[in-house]
């Protein structure tokens, strides 16, 4: 079965997957055999090209073992559609984004979707769907190199409702678009939040 994960790193892609993409241009192929992380993380941000690739037969395998070494962070959030057909974004740094957190310890992950949804947006979430998908964030913390792990779901929640965004998330905004405005969304967002975008299906 065909398996590609996107790994965001600031403005930069590493795509691991059985099979070239078809929509990726100018990318650098890298070495399975010799391939680093850490070491491919250092010298990332003095390559000109921002998308690189792994082809292994088996992606998930690689990706696994990547994250023996760094360590791994979990969060969760959700797409929130209305009774109006609306949809929830929120505004965060000057980026239109989703909401989502980290999980607390012991947390579910739907648990901390939903709690995290409610915090950032100042909303009661009336139900909670199915997962969208996952993406894969890169950074640094403290100078070690955090892999963020966000799981999506889709929600349901009432339009009608005071929008009221967490300021001390850095969320300046929240509000509800169509979907035939995402357009607008999709203009000034991240990478990460239009794969949740293509992957949703409804």
């Amino acid at each position: 079965m065909a398996q590609k994960y996107n790994i965001y790193i600031n403005q930069k892609i590493l795509i691991i997957s059985s099979y070239v993409p078809q929509q990726i241009v100018n990318y650098q192929l890298i070495d399975v055999q010799t391939f680093d992380f850490e070491i491919f993380y250092h010298t990332l941000f003095n390559n000109n090209l921002a998308t690189f690739l792994i082809l292994t037969d088996k992606p998930k395998s690689f990706f696994l073992n990547i994250q023996k070494n760094i360590k791994v962070i979990e969060a969760a959030g959700g797409l929130v559609k209305s009774d109006e057909k609306k949809y929830l974004f929120i505004k965060r740094n000057g980026f239109w984004d989703l909401p989502k957190g980290k999980l607390e310890v012991g947390e579910k992950k739907k648990d901390a979707a939903v709690r995290e949804v409610e915090e950032e947006c100042g909303i009661t979430v009336q139900s909670l769907g199915e997962k969208i998908t996952k993406t894969y964030h890169i950074y640094e913390l403290k100078g070690k190199i955090v892999l963020k792990i966000s799981h999506w779901y889709c929600m349901k929640a009432i339009a009608n409702q005071a929008l009221v965004p967490q300021l001390e998330e850095g969320i300046t905004e929240v509000q509800w678009f169509l979907k035939t405005d995402w357009q607008i969304v999709q203009a000034n967002t991240y990478p990460s939040i239009l794969d949740v975008l293509d992957a949703y299906k409804n």
